[in-house]
């Protein structure tokens, strides 16, 4: 019942977030809460050149207007998005040039924590049932590694699996971001769809990666993992492991509906030919749990020869079964940590691997983040400088396959890597170079 002109005037008193928030109350107060000339007021103070005009009998200043057209020549809420607009703007920039410096060994931006903290990152999945009613899931634990992050999300309230049929992962952004204090919860935000999969009949259409008494995990492309209690066929947790090549630009560019599209590659000029075949590619691996590192090392030089390739794919050979000086030992006890609000466990013989396949010139051509795990393949291992039982890793998705076959030591209790091969597939390559191989 209040008139309008009080209820502008009182508008006028309240900060960008403020308004924004005030503007969702109901349709009359989002109408005044679009006022050009307080949102004016806003953008010139805060992103125009300031002027002071001494009013009449007062000593206040204000922000000189832009002029009469401004207000009267603009729809409601124009201000407003420019102002949204040129703070968007402005974050986005601060955070593209926190994440030019990159690491002479991955190739990737190393300021990505202080990347993240500029733009009030974070994620949330949300479940949808099949008859549409959605389920958010904010509260998370982080963890960092030199190309990835492992984000662990669980709940005492997530749906029964027989109805969940898909699962958005989303970066939230705050759309106002104050440099001075952290964002608020409940403060305006846009979300940025990474990822979308999709839960129906999730035991029979995912990879099984081992379990514990408690919980089985299932793994999905691109990085997800589903813990589901044995007992009950409810979802304990979910686990998603991000790299970082592409991480922010997904996280923040994307829309609340569509992925975002990264640039084609504009390959550069150089002695691509079929016939020569891949060469000077440099490999970084990580092979991880939440907490603890098993392998780190970069591997340069690797490249590809006409004979290796087939049956649409180019190899390139990493770790080599007959040379043992390269073979790679894992360090601790292979396994995967998980934890809800009361429960915890350790799913042994499974872990993260952290890829970065970069070109001859130092950029990510091929990389990712995913759960895998190791199992038994032969008793022995059929070569002289080992005696134990024979386990492979393998990984696989659309840009390329990655085979790992490792020997289990009994006298040292660990995994020696005697072999590693990827192999990359020929679309791939041909959309990189222009190519045809």
């Amino acid at each position: 019942s209040m008139p309008s002109e009080m209820l502008l005037k009182i508008f006028s008193y309240l900060d960008a977030v403020s308004l924004l928030s005030v503007g969702c109350v109901n349709k009359l107060f989002y109408d005044l809460a679009n006022d050009n000339g307080i949102w004016l007021k806003i953008y010139s103070s805060c992103l125009q050149p300031k002027r002071t005009i001494w009013k009449m009998k007062s000593e206040q200043t204000e922000a000189a207007p832009l002029g009469c057209a401004a207000l009267h020549d603009k729809k409601p809420g124009y201000w407003k998005k420019e102002y949204i607009l040129k703070q968007t703007a402005a974050v986005k920039t601060r955070v593209m040039r926190l994440a030019k410096p990159l690491d002479p060994y991955t190739g990737l931006p190393f300021k990505n924590k202080e990347a993240m903290k500029v733009s009030g990152l974070s994620w949330i999945v949300v479940l949808k049932e099949k008859n549409g009613k959605e389920h958010v899931v904010e509260k998370a634990s982080l963890s960092f590694k030199d190309t990835s992050v492992t984000i662990l999300w669980y709940s005492t309230n997530w749906p029964c699996l027989d109805v969940v049929s898909t699962l958005k992962l989303f970066g939230v952004t705050p759309l106002l971001l104050d440099q001075s204090r952290p964002p608020n919860k409940n403060g305006p935000r846009r979300l940025s769809l990474i990822a979308e999969y999709h839960l129906a009949n999730l035991t029979e259409s995912s990879v099984a990666v081992g379990g514990d008494s408690l919980v089985q995990l299932f793994s999905l492309n691109p990085g997800l993992l589903v813990g589901i209690w044995k007992e009950r066929n409810e979802i304990a947790f979910v686990m998603v492991s991000l790299h970082y090549h592409q991480l922010l630009e997904r996280s923040i560019l994307g829309s609340a509906t569509v992925q975002y599209a990264p640039p084609l590659n504009k390959p550069a000029f150089d002695d691509i030919d079929p016939e020569y075949g891949l060469h000077d590619y440099s490999l970084h691996l990580e092979m991880h749990g939440r907490s603890c590192t098993y392998l780190r090392g970069t591997f340069r030089n690797l490249f590809c020869r006409k004979g290796d390739i087939a049956n649409g794919y180019l190899r390139l050979t990493v770790v080599s079964l007959k040379d043992n000086r390269k073979h790679l030992p894992l360090i601790g006890t292979l396994g995967l940590s998980w934890e809800t609000d009361v429960f915890k466990g350790n799913v042994k013989d499974c872990y993260m691997m952290n890829l970065t396949l970069l070109d001859e010139i130092g950029e990510p051509f091929w990389c990712f983040s995913a759960p895998v795990h190791v199992e038994l393949s032969s008793r022995t291992s059929g070569l002289y400088d080992y005696m134990g039982h024979i386990y492979t890793t393998n990984y696989a998705d659309s840009e390329g396959k990655v085979c790992v076959k490792l020997i289990w030591l009994e006298e040292t209790k660990e995994y020696i890597i005697v072999n590693l091969v990827l192999y990359v597939s020929t679309k791939k390559v041909n959309n990189w170079y222009g190519t045809n191989y």
